[in-house]
């Protein structure tokens, strides 16, 4: 079965993202939208070079608008600003602003975006990467109206494999063998749940002493720094994961993993679109899968959820609302 992939944002995280899934064969078109016409056309043209060369056929890459979106199969979106230095208000010295300092730009992007696609006719299922992504997944879903369900934050899908790369690293084993996971903000507020890792069925402290958890974890959450401060953005990982996420999606995969969904009270959250693990399928988000978390694990995530909750006032703010 043929199936249609719409991006609205064609920067390097959107185009990095249309690059693996035409690696990957999913899908057999592809539509890019961008605010620069012209720039859409450009990737679009480059990325239809492989046509010849990659070993999964597809028809078309090609630049489009709004309207091309009505038979769309999945929506992915990663339009927005990318993150700049700031004058920290308190130290009063250079560094890079946080996801969550971005909102008030980025939401107005939002909203113009998510009232595009829902006047476009659209009715498949809407995969964000725009940051902060937990407040903007929210943004969208609550101004298009769409089922909650087929509306999918990029969540820390991006922050586990992170996480995975570097106890892999560490213990020298590959991450593929690891399961460990960040759930919470895609920021600075997410929980490492070391309490469910493993290592090959194992605990993962049998491989790593308790001392050496924390530091691996703030590795992962401020990688993202480290490479935009090297190479002033990252889209590479998150282009990866949500071709990961767009997958299980086209494929009707039921595969559990971390990514945004809304929460209605598991975990003592309501409300809240955050980093979970959730089935995903053909219908979005299939159901939230509630861990047994440590009292720390707990906390921790009760904490970064009521975060977000304040920040999407803020965004309201922004909106006039």
């Amino acid at each position: 079965m043929s199936h249609k992939i719409g991006l609205i944002g064609a920067g390097a995280v959107g185009t990095s993202f249309v690059y693996s899934a035409l690696n990957q064969g999913l899908a057999s078109e592809y539509v890019l939208i961008d605010a620069f016409p012209a720039s859409a056309q450009g990737q679009a043209l480059d990325l239809a070079d492989t046509a010849a060369t990659l070993p999964h056929p597809f028809a078309t890459v090609k630049a489009g608008d709004y309207k091309d979106l009505k038979d769309v199969d999945v929506l992915v979106i990663t339009a927005g600003r990318p993150q700049k230095k700031i004058i920290d208000p308190k130290t009063k010295e250079e560094r890079l602003e946080t996801r969550l300092e971005m909102i008030a730009g980025n939401a107005v992007i939002m909203q113009s975006i998510a009232t595009s696609v829902k006047k476009s006719g659209f009715k498949g299922i809407t995969i964000i990467a725009s940051n902060p992504v937990d407040v903007l997944t929210r943004v969208y879903q609550e101004i298009t109206g769409f089922d909650e369900h087929k509306v999918i934050g990029s969540g820390t899908t991006l922050d586990s494999s992170r996480l995975r790369r570097l106890i892999g690293e560490k213990i020298n084993v590959n991450a593929q063998s690891i399961n460990a996971h960040i759930i919470g903000e895609h920021g600075d507020s997410s929980v490492a749940v070391w309490s469910n890792a493993t290592v090959f069925n194992q605990p993962i402290t049998n491989y790593l002493k308790t001392g050496e958890l924390a530091p691996i974890h703030k590795e992962a959450v401020n990688m993202a720094y480290k490479i935009i401060e090297l190479k002033k953005a990252t889209f590479y990982g998150i282009g990866t994961a949500l071709a990961r996420i767009v997958k299980a999606v086209l494929n009707n995969e039921s595969q559990i993993l971390v990514i945004g969904a809304k929460l209605s009270g598991q975990y003592g959250v309501k409300d809240v679109y955050i980093g979970v693990p959730a089935v995903v399928n053909k219908n979005g988000w299939e159901k939230i899968i509630e861990w047994k978390l440590d009292a720390t694990e707990k906390t921790g995530f009760v904490n970064s959820a009521k975060a977000l909750a304040s920040n999407f006032i803020e965004a309201k703010k922004a909106l006039g609302k």
